[in-house]
């Protein structure tokens, strides 16, 4: 029995009339209304039953089934929230796709550091979920791309020790019950055919008792009861083999899958054509998919056995195909051919519903990330085009999953897509070749291409494992491609990068100090300020000293922490820099100013009206920036400076010099419009209810209230130091731009005084290469262009004359010895030139008919070999032996080679011997 077994056993289940069974397939155990049931419902223990025998009492769309789940929690007390975004990295750090409503809460609210937006709640989230790729169209109720129609409560004890945000018991498990009951006997359902499956959910250091609800072999919700922690000294032991114990919050985290529940009210053979009836018809005609009556109804007799294809259930997804196969009556390969297209299709239009989710919430292809994520699913989505013969361009096919999602930046995700693709053929040639290569050399050693090499193989190169299976055949390997081959691959990026800053533990120094009272946000103007010292702390290199207030910026958001003095009346010492840890701000200086002492503290105001200007900038510069590329661009990363600054852009194209003024045009124009810049601290969820994520541009700031810069039209949560108004930052100057990895986009640039210096640097090199050129600065481009075609002229000439003495030499034979090899002959000559001419020499040589073994002592010792077609002389022997009498060595393939040594002095008598090494080889 397990651990939690008592957790299950709910009053509403006794006042209503169930009873607790043992499934006898899976061993699970469940509560049913039915005395007499045996399973638990869910495949593979049952078929589907619902197909072409709804579940419920009327058919709904999409839309309309969500509608009519809001509608209902709300008529029971809940209040509707609208979606988050699919990039759940916009409001946290730890995750990148939203996977779940609970995300939407998690970590603030669910801590209870802060309060929900609403308790009790209702919301349908979409969702992405990477470790169902190799299921979708597969097991017909899989699919990447979902809502998760939710109702959350969330609830502290009123006994506990700490604070929350939220306190008492909205509801519990009884109501979480009840509530799905009375929405399923809405819907018309026989609630007697319902079964609550006992399953303890774990996940992120928390778990609790959850209950799947099965309805005619389908799961339509999950329960989940969220109120243990992970504790090792605690009472219960879950299937993760962690022990938990219960904490002071508790939390209803409920799932209903939208798709799942309209293709219940439909009864279709898979969820696909419930939920894109128009997409799946318009794939099948163009890749000329059809079937006869008898076809047809093979397709629904295998489609209610699907379920049995789940690969988190099964070992050998063929093999449970086989067994398909049997209770159909027909062979595997019969099975294979009519179901594998359509599987195709289905995971088609679900991945193209997956990118358009993604692209139209932001997120640019790249290579780490959630931009990997896209890329694989982008790709993936275009090899099943292929595979199954949808010839229908690829950013038509996200379109009419965007249009259908009502995105506004539909030209954005088509160009996007289009780019994507071309970028893939690219990487398709330049990967082929590796292939070849990997796959002669595992048919040498008779060995299969493990997974290890295909998954390096995708990462790397894009590569498809079925593209890797086609040409290892044609090499005589086979491959070993798992089933849950794409779920492997996401596992490798499906949690974000760790930073390459090592997090550093709070200071045990200044655990009984007070939080230092930040001055610098009540006058980001004010530069000098009076405070005590509370305590100083010696360091290797200097002080760290705690004062109880300051006008001190600490480094952080990418902005340098400030700098300037702090002065008794007997002493001055520098500041050289500011840390924050834990709230207690640490002033690095070179000197104590003594503990308990009154200060005076000084920053230097220049250094700081300047680091003001550019982090004022930055907001301006990523505002143009987006008005003129783009609302997909977002930040991803920052570094603000005195003398310039930078910021990283997500973007999928490299950003191009019309760009650029663009960009420098709209923000100067945000600059000399002398609009006020200020700020807030407004609640955080109303905040992200107005502005939404894109506040996170910066990171992700603590705390129930977040303090909001306003810059012209830009919102943007920033704990950095602001100019007054957009007029003080001076002029921006775009210094250059460059792609710093695919994907992302570096623009550097100075604003104020440095945007001028950096702009009379420019000039500076500028009039220098015109005084150098004697012409006027406007005509420094036409001159330095006509200078760079004469100069390839004159290099083509000095080439050509080159060739033209390598043909007098050759033709000459002067100093040179000729060797009778039967056939034909060899001349070995010494020529004292570089090696551009040593090898045009030989070549000349060569076309005549002749091998060519020439030797040149300018700088060391060379050799250059040049071998006919059809001459039994390997040239890249030849010159590995002649290159060893000279210390050195070298080789090349047998038609042409060139290699040499330091031993200068040994070269004539090397070349001496070269006939007897030719003739050597020649007999061999």
């Amino acid at each position: 029995m397990s651990e939690l077994a008592d957790e299950y056993r709910l009053e509403y289940f006794e006042e209503e009339g169930f009873v607790r069974t043992e499934c006898p397939e899976c061993g699970n155990h469940f509560w049913t209304r039915d005395e007499d049931r045996v399973t638990c419902g869910e495949p593979p223990c049952a078929e589907y039953d619902f197909i072409d025998d709804p579940g419920f009492a009327e058919e709904y769309s999409l839309e309309e089934m969500r509608e009519a789940f809001l509608s209902f929690f709300e008529d029971h007390d809940h209040e509707r929230i609208g979606p988050y975004p699919v990039a759940a990295n916009r409001w946290r750090d730890d995750v990148l796709l939203t996977q779940a409503s609970i995300y939407d809460f998690q970590p603030l609210v669910t801590s209870g550091e802060t309060p929900p937006p609403a308790n009790p709640l209702t919301v349908s989230q979409p969702c992405i979920r990477m470790q169902d790729i190799d299921n979708v169209g597969k097991t017909g109720r899989h699919t990447m791309a979902f809502e998760m129609m939710a109702h959350h409560a969330f609830n502290a004890r009123e006994d506990a020790d700490a604070e929350y945000a939220y306190d008492g018991e909205v509801y519990w498990k009884d109501r979480t019950v009840e509530l799905c009951d009375n929405l399923l006997e809405s819907m018309g359902a026989d609630i007697t055919q319902v079964t609550y499956i006992e399953d303890p959910w774990v996940g992120g250091g928390n778990a609790g008792p959850a209950i799947e609800v099965i309805y005619k072999g389908l799961e339509l919700a999950t329960l989940v009861f969220m109120c243990m922690e992970a504790d090792p000294d605690g009472e219960y032991e879950l299937k993760d083999g962690n022990r938990y114990s219960f904490m002071d919050t508790y939390i209803v985290d409920t799932g209903y899958g939208l798709e799942r529940w309209t293709w219940m009210s439909q009864g279709t053979p898979t969820v696909y054509e419930a939920i894109y009836p128009e997409m799946i018809a318009f794939l099948k005609e163009n890749a000329e998919i059809e079937h006869t009556d008898e076809e047809t109804e093979l397709v629904g007799r295998a489609a209610r056995l699907s379920g049995n294809l789940d690969i988190d259930d099964v070992d050998d997804v063929e093999a449970a195909r086989g067994d398909i196969a049997d209770q159909l009556g027909v062979s595997v390969e019969e099975l294979r051919d009519l179901v594998e297209p359509l599987e195709d299709v289905y995971a088609i239009a679900d991945h193209c519903r997956t990118l358009a989710y993604m692209l139209g919430d932001g997120i640019v292809p790249s290579n780490v990330g959630t931009g990997y994520l896209a890329r694989m699913v982008l790709r993936r989505t275009k090899r099943l085009c292929d595979n199954v013969g949808v010839d229908a361009p690829l950013d038509e096919l996200v379109d009419m999953q965007a249009s259908r999602l009502e995105y506004e930046n539909r030209d954005t995700i088509r160009d996007i897509v289009r780019t994507e693709v071309e970028k893939y053929r690219e990487t398709l040639e330049r990967g082929g070749r590796r292939v070849e290569q990997l796959a002669e050399e595992y048919a040498e050693a008779g060995e299969a291409i493990p997974t290890d090499e295909l998954i390096e193989l995708y990462d790397s190169h894009g590569i498809q494992p079925d593209m890797v299976a086609e040409i290892a055949a044609e090499a005589g390997a086979d491959t070993d491609v798992p089933d849950d081959f794409y779920s492997l691959v996401a596992k490798r990026h499906e949690t974000p990068e760790e930073s390459d800053t090592p997090t550093e533990e709070e200071d045990e120094r200044f655990e009984d100090l007070p939080e230092t009272e930040p001055l610098y946000y009540d006058d980001q103007q004010r530069t000098q300020f009076e405070a005590v010292v509370l305590d100083v702390f010696e360091r290797e290199d200097g002080y760290d000293v705690v004062l109880d207030q300051t006008m001190f910026y600490p480094e952080g958001g990418g902005q340098p922490a400030d700098t300037g003095i702090l002065s008794t009346d007997e002493t001055t010492v520098e500041v050289r820099d500011v840390q924050i840890d834990g709230g207690v701000i640490c002033h690095r200086t070179d000197e104590s100013p003594g503990k308990g002492e009154f200060v005076n503290g000084q920053v230097d105001a220049a250094r700081r009206r300047q680091l003001m200007r550019h982090h004022t900038a930055t907001h301006v510069v990523i505002h143009a920036a987006r008005q003129v590329l783009g609302d997909h661009v977002r930040q991803a990363g920052a570094q603000k400076g005195v003398e310039s600054s930078r910021i990283d852009l997500r973007h999928y194209a490299r950003i191009s010099r019309a760009d650029v003024k663009a960009i420098e045009r709209v923000a100067n124009e945000i600059v000399m419009d002398n609009s006020a810049v200020t700020q807030e601290w407004p609640d955080r969820h109303e905040a992200e209810a107005e502005h939404g994520f894109d506040l996170y541009q910066g990171g992700i700031p603590p705390g129930e209230q977040i303090r909001l810069i306003y810059v012209d039209d830009d919102v943007q949560a920033c704990g950095g130091t602001h100019v007054a108004r957009t007029g003080d930052i001076g002029a921006i100057k775009v210094l250059s731009t460059e792609r710093v990895q695919d994907g992302v986009e570096r623009i550097t640039f100075a604003a104020g005084e440095a945007a001028l210096e950096a702009t009379q640097r420019k000039e500076d090199a500028l009039y220098e290469a015109a005084e150098i050129l004697d012409v006027s600065p406007e005509a420094v481009p036409a001159t330095a262009e006509r200078f760079f075609e004469e100069w390839k002229a004159r290099g083509k000439q000095i080439d050509d004359l080159n060739e033209q003495l390598a043909e007098a030499r050759a033709s000459g034979g002067a100093g040179g010895e000729e060797i009778d090899l039967g056939e034909t002959t060899a001349l070995v000559q010494r020529i004292d030139a570089d090696v551009d001419e040593l090898r045009a020499t030989a070549n000349a040589i060569a076309e005549d008919g002749t091998v060519a073994v020439l030797g040149s002592g300018q700088d060391s010792a060379q050799f250059v070999v040049a071998v006919p077609d059809d001459v039994g002389v390997n040239a890249g022997q030849v010159v590995g032996e002649l290159a060893d009498r000279v210390g050195g060595g070298g080789g090349g393939p047998p038609d042409f080679a060139q290699g040499g040594g330091p031993n200068v002095e040994d070269l004539d008598d090397v070349l001496e011997a070269a006939p007897d090494v030719v003739r050597r080889m020649l007999d061999a």
